[in-house]
């Protein structure tokens, strides 16, 4: 039987059984395998103009994107725009002194008291490119790509502790249960690959706080989740043969067990049994197409030295080289977190260490993707989940000195490719970093203004659970038509 045979079996399975087992179903290959199956053929169909069926099939999005495809590099742990971004000379001068209450007026911090004295930037800041973005001296590959760079100076958000607010900035919402932005983008546009799946995540960090809810489908079906890819080893579970079992043996058992699935499935229709018949079939093809991503062989030493990349050791340079070889091959959306930022104390060793571990993979990636033509429909996407404070955060009892506490009302990202601005910085902050005082950008605008990017109005784009249309931004945002390019 062929895979068309496949589905017009999966399509006889009683609706409402079908939708227990989308809603149920586990994380791993038996998502990812169940996509597969319902997309069989489809990508060949959609290519021949022939119509397109099942839930990951490619899409048309509500008017023409700029982006096809998106890489995330989340700075789990919130870095300190005050000491990379956001040059503040006045705080030099006031070191050591408290705010005027005008000034912090109303404000809540997770470990320290508004009055607390100022700290000043820890590095040195130079203007860099015909467009003068500022940067830290931590920065140095950046600064090389600065004039491909859109620097947002003004972002907001409501949550000052890491869990929620890292939830918030990936589901728009402050509490786990809501499709993250790579579940709307694969939801919304489809999948571009049926040999990987078309949303993957890594993580480079020390594990990011507010867990897999940053990647979950949440209420939509599990197979618009964020497949994890493992820094070593197979980089999914159970794709290996086990010793003894070579490719006929394996192609032949496949074909035994699918025969009698197949059966199976017709006799009784559950869908649990076309979930197994479509795991064995990705996993046989996994083997092939996973080992093949991750062996950097086929790259260049001048690829490698540009990112900084031991291609035998895990590190945030080869999670970026792997981004930009899963978009090559089709994935729709890339997750890199890199958790490690939350300097509460030493913010000067804190922001060395993982300036030196992030910056040139970043800056590579973003180089990369132009010289082979795929910036200008990729967009790359690089910030955590807040700000931090322009006073300094000091607690003998915890150990802690010079470091900074959570800061929500200011913080700066930047964007790159995918129909963004080049060079532009947009938006300000006060003399002393602490409020935005030119184009706020609050978490739910910048959503809709990726959204916006893949071709998406952020208010039609929606997903009704429970008797609701749910949307990315929740009730709010605003597209941010001064970054667009």
């Amino acid at each position: 039987m062929t895979h068309a045979d496949d589905q017009r079996m999966i399509q006889a399975v009683d609706a409402r059984t079908r939708r227990r087992f989308l809603g149920d179903c586990g994380l791993g290959l038996g998502r990812i395998a169940l996509a597969s199956l319902l997309t069989g053929g489809a990508l060949g169909r959609a290519q021949a103009g022939e119509p397109t069926a099942g839930p990951l099939a490619p899409q048309a999005p509500h008017f023409a994107p700029k982006a096809k495809r998106v890489i995330q590099l989340f700075m789990g742990g919130a870095p300190s725009q005050l000491d990379l971004f956001d040059h503040k000379p006045e705080l030099a001068k006031l070191e050591g002194k408290p705010l005027p209450p005008s000034v912090y007026a109303g404000q809540r911090y997770a470990f320290i008291r508004p009055d607390a004295a100022v700290m000043g930037p820890r590095f040195p800041f130079a203007k860099h490119g015909q467009s003068g973005a500022e940067l830290a001296d931590k920065l140095p590959h950046l600064a090389g790509i600065a004039d491909e760079v859109c620097f947002i100076k003004s972002l907001h958000t409501d949550q000052f502790n890491h869990g929620p607010a890292q939830v918030l900035m990936n589901t728009g919402f402050s509490q786990p249960g809501r499709p993250c932005l790579g579940s709307w983008a694969l939801y919304g546009l489809g999948c571009a690959t049926q040999e990987l799946p078309g949303f993957v995540v890594m993580s480079t960090g020390a594990g990011v706080s507010g867990g897999s809810a940053n990647w979950s489908s949440g209420f939509m079906p599990t197979l618009y989740t964020g497949c994890r890819f493992r820094n070593q080893g197979d980089p999914i579970l159970d794709t290996s043969n086990p010793a003894g079992v070579d490719a006929a043996l394996q192609r032949s058992s496949l074909d035994l067990t699918g025969a009698l699935n197949r059966r199976a499935l017709s006799d009784v229709g559950d869908p649990e049994i076309a979930t197994r018949l479509a795991g064995y079939e990705l996993a046989f093809r996994l083997q092939t197409s996973a080992p093949e991503l991750m062996d950097l062989a086929s790259e260049s030493k001048e690829t490698l030295d540009l990112y900084g990349c031991d291609p035998g050791k895990p590190s945030f340079a080869r999670a970026c080289l792997l981004a930009r070889r899963m978009v090559e091959r089709g994935v729709r959306f890339v997750q890199i977190f890199h958790e490690g930022w939350d300097a509460h104390s030493d913010v000067t060793g804190n922001h060395t260490k993982n300036c030196q571990e992030t910056d040139q993979g970043a800056a590579a990636l973003v180089a990369d993707l132009k010289r082979r033509g795929l910036l200008d429909d990729t967009l790359v996407i690089w910030g955590g989940e807040f700000g931090r404070t322009p006073m300094v955060e000091s607690n003998a009892a915890l150990g802690r000195s010079q470091g900074r506490d959570h800061h929500p009302s200011a913080f700066t990202m930047w964007l790159a490719g995918g129909g963004v601005k080049r060079g532009l910085t947009y938006g300000a902050t006060d003399e002393l970093g602490f409020h935005v005082v030119e184009n706020p950008v609050h978490v739910h605008d910048l959503q809709a203004t990726l959204l916006h990017l893949l071709g998406f109005d952020h208010e039609r784009l929606t997903y009704r659970f429970a008797g609701r249309d749910f949307r990315l931004t929740d009730v709010d945002g605003k597209v941010v038509a001064g970054v667009l390019a």
